[in-house]
């Protein structure tokens, strides 16, 4: 499937404009030669928030190696392809950077395994946990970096990008979000977020299972069909080469297949959609970010491979289970004994509601950190 990209200008009509920002909570000068949005992706990279990813589960632990992603790599390649595909759609990437780099600082320890268990405990409690918006709490209350003003003070579309790069939400459920224009859509750089997410996690995956001896590469190619179409003129052309070389080349061609086709689909949507502005693209019915329905559909193939064959594989359900276990019984010690978080968040106890706290103070955690606590409290 050969898709090809229409020539656009350096600045497509639909690309958010750094000088057309609705601004930042606490109004600042502007700098002598960042753009606000320069600006935002490196207050992003200095935080606290995101160092922790660096000691935070995407799928495998370093049980089995030290070569696996973890939360801040995955996160770093995110970015590298979201600056590719908003550069090659002609929309700002210095936007688009700072969405893919903070678009995870709201993950818990222990991957998308603890934040299901979080969104349980809570909503035990009548809450719930979303690790977009906690990553808006981050940013906007706990990074605490300057003196004239509480969080990041990050632009508008950074902190709404935050929250709606994946999903719309609903005024009346979520009226505490009213300030981020929940009934239009995001600008396009955030729009593109959720799908390079997908891109890299999704080849990362099979990557990092064929690192751990638990990728079955002929049933992938069976399986997969445009993996396996990948994977047969490399074989053929190389086929003394070792196995993990061949690989690598497949699955790049399959990066590169899925990147154009999300530039193509998406930027045919949006030449067909007649918008000449952002403000237009925010009233479009629709995102207009996405692949096309055959990229989709092998990219479905992917994932169910993966859930089917990779994610709930003994070797990494045991690590998981335990660790879960482990955050789940933090939380009652927390919730159950007043003074036994830092002071900090035994302050912001006083005046939310302890499980909200406890959850915000557990959710910040390094995987590593969270055992700590665990052995500290309930040995080993």
């Amino acid at each position: 499937m050969e898709r090809t990209i229409a020539a656009l200008p350096p600045s497509a009509p639909w690309a958010m404009r750094a000088e057309e920002t609705r601004g930042r909570r606490f109004p600042e000068p502007a700098h002598p030669y960042r753009s606000e949005y320069a600006r935002d992706r490196d207050r992003i990279i200095h935080s606290r928030a995101f160092r922790r990813l660096e000691a935070k589960t995407q799928v495998f632990t370093t049980r089995y190696s030290d070569h696996f992603r973890n939360r801040l790599t995955h996160t770093l390649e995110v970015a590298q392809i979201a600056r590719t595909v908003a550069g090659a759609l002609g929309l700002n990437t210095e936007l688009a950077e700072a969405l893919a780099l903070v678009h995870d600082i709201g993950h818990p320890p222990f991957g998308h395994a603890g934040e299901r268990r979080l969104d349980e405990l809570m909503r035990a409690h009548g809450g719930y946990f979303n690790h977009n918006l906690h990553a808006l709490r981050i940013v906007e209350h706990f990074e605490q970096r300057y003196l004239d003003f509480p969080g990041l003070n990050l632009t508008f579309e950074v902190r709404e990008g935050i929250i709606k790069h994946s999903r719309d939400y609903s005024a009346a459920e979520f009226p505490e979000l009213r300030e981020y224009l929940l009934d239009l859509r995001p600008p396009l750089e955030a729009q593109l977020i959720d799908w390079v997410d997908e891109i890299a996690y999704n080849t990362a995956d099979i990557d990092d299972a064929l690192e751990a001896s638990l990728l079955d590469l002929r049933l992938l190619c069976r399986e997969v069909s445009f993996f396996g179409e990948a994977y047969a003129p490399v074989d053929s052309a190389h086929p003394k080469a070792r196995e993990k070389l061949k690989f690598n080349e497949a699955l790049r061609h399959v990066l590169d297949l899925l990147a154009t086709d999300l530039i193509v689909a998406t930027q045919q949507r949006a030449l067909a959609s007649g918008v000449s502005s952002t403000e237009e693209l925010r009233r479009v019915p629709r995102r207009l970010a996405g692949f096309s329905q055959s990229a989709a559909e092998q990219n479905a193939a992917l994932k169910r491979f993966l859930f089917a064959h990779i994610y709930n594989h003994p070797a990494i359900t045991e690590d998981r289970d335990r660790s879960v276990k482990c955050l789940e019984e933090l939380f009652a010690y927390y919730l159950a004994k007043p003074g036994s978080m830092p002071a900090s968040y035994e302050e912001f106890a006083q005046t939310e509601a302890r499980h909200v706290i406890v959850c915000d103070y557990i959710a910040g955690m390094t995987d590593q950190f969270l055992l700590r606590q665990h052995r500290e409290h309930f040995g080993a």
